[in-house]
């Protein structure tokens, strides 16, 4: 069992299956919700992630049909959502636990940040791959 919480603690989770591979993404909407040169984030199926402390999640509509969670006290970001999906995307800066498996590649370097480098290993992809 994997678990998970916001800044303040207002918003836990816990994953009770597996966690997708992690994927590093630098597009502009992740750097800009998160503040930061890329976002780390792995796919969980909706039913292994269980959420408590729901009425502090607030979501926002980041581009048509793809909501971003978050909490509403602290700003963490929990976890994304596309429409009709069964999967969401798990911000993995609010993980607790270690999630079991490693890291897969950079994806949508073409819009990094011109300030970073990725000094890594892992595959860079422009877009999605």
């Amino acid at each position: 069992m994997i678990t998970g919480s916001c800044l303040c603690g207002a918003v836990t989770y816990t994953i009770t299956g597996k966690v997708g591979e992690i994927v590093h993404c630098h597009c502009v909407t992740c750097r800009k919700a998160h503040a930061a040169a890329f976002s780390s984030v792995a796919a969980v199926a909706d039913a292994d992630f269980v959420v408590s402390g729901r009425e502090s999640l607030t979501a926002y509509e980041s581009s048509p049909g793809k909501q971003r969670y978050f909490c509403s006290r602290c700003g963490c970001q929990i976890y994304a959502k596309r429409d009709n999906t069964k999967h969401l995307v798990l911000r993995l800066g609010s993980l607790d636990d270690h999630p079991g498996v490693d890291e897969k590649c950079h994806i949508w370097v073409s819009e990094k940040a011109e300030w970073y480098d990725i000094n890594s290993t892992l595959p860079a992809y422009p877009q999605s791959e």
